[in-house]
């Protein structure tokens, strides 16, 4: 039992810095970002914080928002593949990824959902769903001049072996990453970035 608890959390650990490499790989494009930082940071949590304008109005955004499998990155998947994706936007709906070999993985519950204004769920993303802490995500829309800001907010705490400092800097630049791609697909059509 023992020798199984090393094992799941070295493979956590091992998780977490290949994401850090995916992460510092992606800085060109984090580089480019609005506006994100790492809110908070303390020894049993921390908070990141990502905002951008979008030209584009709150019920488009909103509808985009939560059709994940439009714009979230593929490489942040279980499956590898974003439009294995789903959304159901009402209280008690699951943020749920269906894997290949029929199995499947709940990433977010929605406990609030107000239609163009704002969605909170609650859940550990990722590697941080082996680990012993709980996530609050809210997403904030604002209609401001031709378009929406855009403001997401992901707070985490409990037990993390490792601690929590690499952790916020992986957290905070897969999420700027998907701020980004949300950006772009409501702005071009597509959440990819232009190739140089």
């Amino acid at each position: 039992m023992l020798d199984e608890a090393k094992d799941a959390r070295e493979a956590v650990a091992a998780t977490i810095r290949i994401i850090a490499v995916l992460a510092v790989g992606a800085s060109p494009l984090l580089a480019s970002r609005a506006d994100a930082e790492i809110a908070g940071f303390a020894s049993n949590g921390f908070e990141v914080r990502e905002q951008v304008h979008v030209s584009a109005g709150s019920k488009a955004v909103y509808a985009a928002l939560t059709t994940p499998k439009r714009w979230w990155a593929s490489d942040h998947t279980y499956s590898r593949d974003a439009t294995r994706l789903t959304l159901d936007p009402r209280a008690g709906g699951c943020w749920c990824e269906r894997l290949p070999d029929g199995g499947s993985v709940q990433h977010l519950t929605v406990v609030y959902a107000a239609p163009e204004k704002a969605l909170r769920l609650r859940g550990a993303l990722g590697p941080l769903q082996a680990m012993g802490v709980a996530g609050s995500l809210t997403i904030s829309l604002k209609e401001a001049g031709e378009g929406t800001d855009v403001t997401l907010t992901y707070a985490v705490g409990g037990y993390a072996h490792e601690g929590f400092e690499t952790l916020a800097k992986t957290v905070d630049g897969v999420l700027s990453e998907q701020l980004a791609r949300l950006k772009r697909l409501l702005e071009t059509g597509s959440p990819e970035s232009a190739k140089p």
